[in-house]
């Protein structure tokens, strides 16, 4: 491939990747990368106090912060349920796991992106059609990704809200928006790519073979002629 569009689609991959790879992490490791987080005033979570809930991709990703500072994560697993009361404990709401099962498709994202980005180092016709289609693979992926952070980012804030009297603040998290900044890098990537291995091939069909020029043909009646 061209090395004019080679450079910037792989480095458009490794940036998406790290930042894929980053939101897959998530919390508690990351403790600043969650997909969504709520602001409330003495609200309880297992029946403790708190004062903020920050939700990841993993269940220990869905950790709640105590007014007296500490942070408190559950155990890993893949699709949690989360229960959220009042300052009361009068009035509970949920978080069911069919709003987070879908969180997992950040790491299947994050492979099909490092599957592109060592394809996209082959100067191969062949691998780099195949290094293309991969990047928009992973950017389907993110896209379904995304589109399920939003899901959870408006049913965490249509669920808290229902309890008033904490005055809730919900707001997307940093790992919400690295998605999205992966997703363009994944666009933008995979037509980097294809459109290196098009000039390619338009510019190995305009290269045609040189041949000599064909002497000046005789006359009919001199080819029976004697030298």
């Amino acid at each position: 491939m061209s090395r004019k569009f080679c450079i910037p689609g792989i480095v458009f991959l490794f940036c998406a990747l790290v930042l894929s790879v980053l939101t897959s992490i998530s919390l508690p490791f990351l403790t600043g990368l969650d997909i969504a987080r709520t602001t409330v005033s003495a609200g309880k979570v297992d029946g403790q106090g708190v004062d903020q809930i920050r939700l990841g991709i993993w269940y220990s990703a869905a950790c709640s912060y105590e007014t007296n500072g500490d942070r408190t994560c559950g155990d890993a697993s893949h699709g949690y349920t989360l229960f959220i009361q009042n300052s009361a404990g009068t009035e509970t709401v949920d978080i069911g796991s069919s709003w987070t099962r879908g969180l997992a498709v950040h790491p299947v994202a994050a492979v099909v992106t490092f599957i592109a980005f060592l394809m996209s180092f082959s100067q191969h016709v062949t691998i780099t059609l195949f290094a293309s289609l991969m990047s928009f693979l992973a950017a389907m992926l993110t896209l379904i990704a995304f589109a399920c952070d939003i899901a959870l980012y408006a049913f965490l804030k249509h669920q808290v809200d229902k309890l008033t009297d904490l005055d809730p603040t919900t707001k997307t998290g940093p790992g919400f928006w690295l998605t999205f900044v992966s997703l363009i890098l994944l666009l933008l990537a995979g037509c980097t790519v294809c459109f290196g291995r098009r000039k390619d091939r338009l510019s190995g069909a305009s290269s045609y073979p040189s041949y000599p020029m064909s002497s000046t043909k005789k006359p009919f009646w001199q080819r029976f002629r004697r030298n």
